[in-house]
């Protein structure tokens, strides 16, 4: 992996080969907080090294939006479950697959840009296909109207995905097929820039008569803020975010 000199850099790189089991929150934090200010590609070298202990390294940090937006899609998704074609776009290791075949969905393509979560993601057994895509770089590996539902979990923030893919999305799925989203909301000034560019893309889109919102909720404490320093438990700050079903229209 190629970190740069930096202290944090050198942080995260000897973390990285800690054992999954020797590595603490406190060591996941500093992981993270390390990798700030990376590039795309930079970004998916990191999550190809992280990939292995991911899902552990999860649970560590409390991640819950996976859990949160897949109970928020069960609740408003109405269809046969069983006979529905999903894009599972930032899929990363399947945390979101896993959870959605307990529910009777069967049918699944993966897309991600780092191989190494595509690796992982592979082992679960749920995908028919991965595909490796960098989003906001590479178009989204999708025909035009070939999904019944797209999900996105977690992606959506300043410096992963942007906003543009949303409309990929809709592109993806079939006429009167669905999207869910799930966004992170932000602490810092120039995370709410992109809160409300995708908040206006969202409107517009809805404008333009290409879908209408089904539901929307809000995400509580879906994970620890590993950006915020803390000194014990209590202090601990979690995250906040908003979770979208949308339907495209059928005409």
């Amino acid at each position: 992996m190629n970190f740069s000199a930096s202290p944090l850099r050198q942080v995260a790189k000897r973390l990285l080969v800690m054992s999954d089991c020797s590595r603490s929150l406190s060591d996941v934090k500093n992981l993270l907080q390390a990798c700030r200010g990376y590039d795309p590609q930079q970004r998916m070298k990191f999550y190809d090294t992280w990939a292995q202990t991911y899902e552990q390294d999860s649970e560590r940090m409390n991640y819950r939006a996976p859990d949160l937006v897949v109970d928020f899609l069960n609740a408003n998704f109405c269809g046969s479950r069983e006979e529905v074609r999903v894009l599972d776009v930032a899929c990363g290791s399947g945390l979101v697959a896993k959870l959605m075949a307990g529910l009777g969905f069967r049918h699944f393509v993966g897309v991600d840009g780092s191989k190494g979560m595509l690796e992982q993601a592979a082992k679960t057994g749920l995908y028919q296909d991965l595909r490796p895509a960098l989003l906001g770089t590479q178009p989204l590996p999708a025909e035009p109207g070939t999904f019944d539902l797209a999900i996105i979990v977690g992606a959506l923030r300043d410096g992963f995905v942007p906003v543009s893919v949303v409309r990929e999305l809709c592109d993806a799925i079939k006429p009167g097929g669905y999207v869910c989203m799930s966004k992170v909301d932000p602490r810092s000034e120039s995370g709410n820039g992109y809160k409300m560019s995708l908040e206006r893309e969202l409107q517009l889109m809805e404008e333009e008569g290409l879908w209408t919102l089904v539901a929307t909720d809000e995400m509580n404490k879906y994970m620890m803020d590993v950006y915020h320093d803390y000194e014990d438990q209590e202090s601990v700050q979690y995250l906040g975010g908003t979770m979208y079903l949308y339907r495209k229209s059928v005409s």
